[in-house]
Formats: C-alpha cells, structure tokens, sequence
C-alpha cells in the first residue's frame, strides 16, 4: 500500500506517522530520533495512537518496530486491532515485535526494581529485528508502583536516555485527566513533559450526550506545528485527524465546466448551472423545497452517468425516492443501477466528526463525483455547536481538493437570506448560494427562489416563482405590482390579464389593419380613375392638337394653290 495523496513531502528529520491528518498539523510527523509523549484519560486512543504509527512505520518506511505492553496483553492489543485492518499477524512475523512486560502481583510486594533488565532484553531483540521505532504504551502503571518520586524520575530519565543513545524514534503513553496535569499528584508525568521533544494530549469528553474527541501538540522542539485544537475520530482505519489547509496551500484544480442543476431554467439562470467542483447552499425555511433542489441535481448527476451520495439527515431512503418521485424527480432506477448511492442517519447517532468521516470513506470507496448532504444544518443539533462549523469547512475543503461537487441544504432559522441561521455559518465559503422562501399573499403561500450569489459567473437578480407538479420542477416569472411581487393565483391573474390585454391589442390592431386596407384600397381605386380621367383629357387634349394642326396645314396648302392658279390665269 502507499501512502494517501495529501502526506506532507518527507522530511528527514521527521518520523511520518501516517495517520491521516496529524502528520500535516505536525509539518511532518513525529521528532525522528527522539522521544514523544502522549497522555490522555481513559478511552482518548492512547494505544491506538502509537500502535497506528509503529504500524504504519513499518508498512510505509520498512522501519520495523517494538510495542512495549505495560498494561494490556499483546493478544488483547491485536484482537481489539483486528478492526482496522492492519495486518498485524502478517507484520508480526519480521517488522513488529510485541513485549508483554504488565507488573504481577509479587511485583508489587517485592518493591523496588529498575527498567535495566527490561531495556537488555529489548536492546538484543531490536538489533535482531533492526527495529528503528519503539512504543512505551503506559509507562505510568509502572512507575505508579514505585511510590517514590525520586525513582519514578530516575527511571523516566533512564528510559529516555536510553532512547536517545540508540536514536529510537519513541513513544511513551501515560495517562492523564485532561490536557493539563497535575504535577502535585503525578510528578513523574510532568517531568516527562518538560523532558520530551513532543508532548501530545488527547482529550475525550461527552458534550450534551455527544462523544467529542481532540488532540493538542503541547509542545514540538525545533519543529513548527498547529498549537490549537485538532478534533480526532476513530474509525475503521484507526485515528483520523482533522487537518487544516491554509490560504495560498490550496492544491484545488479550478474547472470551468459548468454541470446542470437538475432545473432548467434554473441553469439559465446560472448562465449554463454549476461550476464542476464548486460547492452549493441552498437554504429555507421548512418546506421551501430545499430537499427537492437537492433531488433534481442527484437525478440531472446520474442522468450523466457520474456517481452520486445522497446523505439525508431527515428523511429515510425510501421515503425520500418516493417523496421526490410526486414531482417527476425518479432516483429509484438509478439507486437500483449503482450510480446513486442513498444513506440516512440521525445526528443524535454520533457526533459532527464522526459523519464527516462516514461520508468521506463512502464518497472515496465508491469514487464519488456529486455530493449532496440534506441538511448540513443537522451538523449543528446537540453537542456539535462548538464543533459543526470546523466540520463543515473541512467539508467543503475536502469536496474541492476531491474534486467532488458538493451540494447542501441548510436550515434557516430567521426570515430573510441576510442571516444564515444555523450556526453553520458556510454560506461565506460557498461558491453558489441559493435561497428559498415564503410569499403569503390573498390567502395563499408560493414558493420563491433567488440566488444571492454564485461565484465566478453572472447570473440573474431576479426573484422566480418555484412551481412544483407532478410534471416536475419548474420556474416561473415573478411579477411586481406597487412594489409587491405577485406569486401564485395573483400571478396567474396578472398574467391573464396581461394576455387579455395582448389579444384586445392585437384585435384592436387588427381591426386598424383592415380599416387602413379597405380605406388604402379605396384611394387606389380613386386614384386609378382620377389618373384615367387624366389620361382621357391628354388624349383630347392631344386630339384636339392634331386637328388644329392639320386644319392650318390644309389652308396653308389651300393658300398656296389659290396663288398658282392665279399665276396661270395672268400668263
């Protein structure tokens, strides 16, 4: 196997971890060489913790390793690790070596001892096997039974030297009650953490019945690190760790395809529909159709053949493909193809990052392209308020470095778009923000639907009706009147007042049309028998020329003749 996309580049100095998220909050990993600390309570995944970086050491790095049990059995560390996959059976065999060194009663009435035998025996056994890393997992079940501070220092002090003088790369786990411990009552704990390279704390605690896991690098010599709270889960491959992405770090590819909405004159309106990898809020109040929008892009997703996870919070699978199909919405067929996949939870069943990390396995095992999680707002129920805002960025950080487009309903709880009202405040980082609301006018409520922004393209400010029918989902002009926008059976009277109108015009021109006709072809008769009245009276004019003419010609020949017949009768 090899290591996950997103690892920090390798650094020599630094003893990768593998685990997904804490070597990028460390810059690296764990001080390569030198000894790191780990305290936490009961249950805050102490031994899974160090058990996951000798593993993934010797899976990753062939840097082969010891496991030092001081509390539980090695058979009961491998079976409770059975669950994550590791493979430990198959690395036990060269790369990992498991010590069961738990203290026995005559162990405790004998008094004092030292780590010297112990350190012997794991010396030659790691020379045998090379071992390079070294887990010391509660060190302080040990050292509890010394019951003298002097000793107890004595032999941390040894241990760590010990280490360093071979160049281990070390763990040592203790328990502690919180991030803080108090060094009146456990000194050999806070010796420890002035001694180590890198102190670690995991806290786990339950907020309103909500289980709440985070991690905290205490202290990291020479190295630069996250100082603040880093919220952790457990899951099926072990620890994962909420990285963090920075400004100007962003390794997202920008796309400028553009994929449809499910609606189309909701894509016109987008100018074209969403971006490919963008994220999407569509917010409203209940009943808005939030979860309808949601719906339309699944479909319009599986119609192109891309694979597609339908998370909703609120509504059961089936009944939402049955819901969805009232208004010609029909995932079924795609459910039953393979390319949609549908899950339904409550956020009651876990906590904000446990979610989280269910989706993201299931989005990565069925190379998911579209996201559509309904509503995110549910992240912020009970016990996840603090929490639900780092989740959902995560979130939508993650969907754009994955290369998913990542759709979202979320909850209003006050009127109007101007106040997200969940305490997901998301609609800053959201690509495309969509808002759905009520018009309540002369007795009715209608749907209206507008978008206050979308990135990166231009789109439309106007507000649109959104009809809903068994013939699907449609969009519809808003019409305003005094300032009011009409919806609805006001809308659909505007609109017949306004074909009226269109067709008394229309008539009205028509009736002009003929008018001018029939008077146009009346002038053209006038002026064809005015222009042949014209005509007579140049012909008569032109008659009458011509008598005239030939009338002076006969007596100009007439004269003529008189005078030569005059001549002859003088000859």
């Amino acid at each position: 196997m090899s290591r996950k996309k997103n690892t920090p580049v390798p650094n020599p100095a630094k003893a990768p971890t593998g685990i997904d998220g804490f070597d990028e909050i460390t810059d690296g990993g764990l001080p390569r060489g030198r000894t790191t600390l780990i305290e936490g309570g009961a249950g805050s995944g102490k031994t899974i913790m160090g058990l996951q970086s000798l593993v993934n050491g010797a899976r990753f790095d062939n840097e082969p390793g010891i496991f030092v049990a001081f509390e539980e059995s090695s058979e009961r560390i491998v079976a409770n690790a059975a669950k994550f996959g590791w493979d430990l059976v198959a690395l036990q065999k060269k790369k990992l070596f498991f010590l069961d060194v738990q203290p026995t009663p005559d162990l405790v009435q004998s008094g004092g001892f030292d780590l010297s035998g112990m350190l012997a025996s794991l010396e030659a056994k790691a020379r045998e096997i090379k071992a390079k890393r070294i887990v010391f997992d509660a060190i302080d079940v040990v050292l509890a039974l010394l019951n003298d501070p002097v000793a107890e220092r004595r032999e941390v002090y040894r241990l760590h030297q010990w280490l360093l003088a071979r160049g281990f790369t070390g763990i040592i786990t203790a328990k502690a009650g919180g991030y803080e411990t108090n060094a009146a009552n456990r000194p050999q704990l806070s010796f420890m953490q002035f001694m180590v390279d890198c102190s670690i704390a995991l806290n786990h605690e339950v907020i309103q019945g909500v289980s709440q896991r985070n991690l905290r690098v205490v202290k990291y010599r020479g190295s630069s690190f996250e100082e603040n709270e880093s919220p952790f889960v457990i899951g099926s491959a072990g620890l994962e760790v909420a990285g963090l992405r920075y400004m100007g770090e962003s390794r997202v590819k920008v796309s400028n395809e553009r994929i449809s909405t499910g609606v189309a004159r909701l894509d016109t309106m987008l100018s074209g529909g969403y971006y490919r990898s963008s994220s999407v809020l569509i917010t409203g109040f209940p009943g808005t159709s939030k979860t309808t929008l949601c719906g339309a892009f699944a479909e319009a997703a599986c119609a192109r053949g891309e694979r597609s996870l339908y998370v909703s919070f609120d509504s059961d699978a089936n009944e939402l493909i049955r819901n969805l199909a009232s208004v010609n919405i029909r995932l079924q067929r795609f459910v039953k193809s393979g390319l949609l996949l549908t899950k339904s939870a409550r956020m009651t069943t876990a906590s904000a990052e446990i979610h989280l990390m269910r989706i993201r396995n299931l989005a990565q095992i069925n190379h998911v392209r579209c996201l559509v999680i309904d509503p995110l707002s549910a992240l912020a129920t009970a016990g996840n308020e603090e929490t639900s805002l780092g989740v959902a960025q995560r979130l939508f950080d993650w969907a754009k470095l994955s290369g998913i487009t990542l759709v979202c309903s979320s909850l209003l709880q006050q009127p109007g778009p101007q106040v997200e009202g969940t305490s997901i405040q998301v609609s800053t980082i959201s690509d495309t923000w969509i808002h759905l609301n009520y018009m309540v006018n002369a007795g009715e409520r209608n749907r209206g639907l507008s978008i206050i922004k979308s990135r990166g393209m231009s789109h439309s400010n106007q507000v649109r009706e959104l009809i809903l029918s068994d013939a699907g989902v449609t969009l519809a002009d808003a019409y305003t009147a005094g300032g009011e926008v009409l919806m609805g059976t006001m809308r659909w009277e505007k609109e017949r007042a306004e074909r009226a109108a269109r067709e008394e015009t229309h008539v009205a021109t028509k009736l002009s049309q003929v008018t001018f006709d029939s008077e146009e072809a009346l002038l053209e008769v006038r002026l064809k028998a005015a222009q042949l009245e014209l005509d007579l009276k140049r012909a008569e004019k032109q008659a009458m020329t011509r008598t005239a003419t030939n009338r002076k010609e006969e007596l100009l020949n007439g004269s003529t003749h008189l005078r030569e017949l005059r001549g002859m009768d003088a000859a």
